[in-house]
């Protein structure tokens, strides 16, 4: 493609290597593309009260479509902008599924406010015994009623040892389901957002305003809550460490993002 007006990309497993960590060479490559007049904008599944640590990486603040596509976030401004909900009455009826479809499963729902920390309500709640995904979890346990007693902008359904992928294939089973299906890791652990949400979407309310087409996009992606922003893009690269959804599904396949993969695509129009 020509040069590309808008840069999406994926943080986990994509822009951060293995430890979390953002490598010089990507760094200044990003940087050198926002100096060269791309856009740079984040799309992740990560809430808004976990871009700060991408931030102070990038020594930038880029516009973040956080939650799958649910939320639009201004780290800049600290100010949530639109935010996608699951209502009271479709969370009741997706626990009752997750619960009846795959047994044992714990839980939990991403909350939001206006800012990335709000702190007149939790936003991570789980069920009582949730087990996370990933260390250091932030979460406040509360009833199964208390949890679903609010709109969510996530519902997250967890089992220990299990394959996110068949978790996620039992579920889709159901006609019920009132929300799109993903993960973005396969250690036991499937996320649903509201219907027509994605991080394609989000990225398109990002881009249109500015007059940026799809074909003017380049996105990076490592899992399956990629595909569909890849899918979109005018050039959709997978990672060398990706998913097999996600390599089948881009337009070509770059280096992991334990060797500098993003650079190596951006270094070709700005050095």
């Amino acid at each position: 493609m020509s040069k590309p007006a808008l840069i999406a990309c994926d943080v986990d497993g994509t822009l951060f290597d293995d430890e979390e960590k953002l490598t010089p060479r990507t760094r200044d490559a990003v940087r050198a593309a926002v100096a060269g007049g791309a856009r740079f904008i984040l799309a992740t599944g990560r809430p808004p009260r976990w871009i700060r640590p991408v931030v102070e990486a990038l020594g930038f603040a880029p516009m973040a479509v956080c939650a799958n596509g649910a939320v639009i976030y201004d780290p800049e401004t600290d100010r949530v902008l639109s935010v996608r909900t699951l209502s009271v009455d479709t969370l009741a009826r997706l626990a009752d599924i997750a619960t009846s479809a795959i047994p044992g499963v714990g839980l939990a729902v991403e909350r939001i406010g206006e800012r990335a920390h709000d702190t007149a309500t939790p936003q991570f709640v789980s069920s009582p015994g949730y087990e996370h995904a990933w260390l250091n979890p932030d979460n406040t346990e509360v009833s199964r009623q208390d949890l679903l007693s609010s709109p969510a902008i996530k519902l997250l359904i967890r089992k220990a040892g299990a394959a996110s992928a068949d978790m996620a294939a039992e579920l889709a089973k159901h006609p019920g389901i009132d929300g799109d299906i993903t993960y973005s890791t396969n250690n036991g652990l499937v996320e649903i957002v509201p219907r027509g949400v994605s991080k394609a979407t989000g990225v398109a309310e990002l881009a249109g305003p500015l007059g940026i087409t799809d074909a003017d996009i380049v996105a990076f992606g490592d899992m399956p809550n990629d595909v569909p922003m890849l899918v979109r893009a005018g050039l959709g690269v997978a990672m060398g460490n990706a998913h097999p959804d996600v390599l089948a599904a881009a337009d070509e396949v770059t280096a992991p993002n334990t060797d500098d993969g993003v650079a190596r695509v951006l270094e070709r129009w700005w050095l």
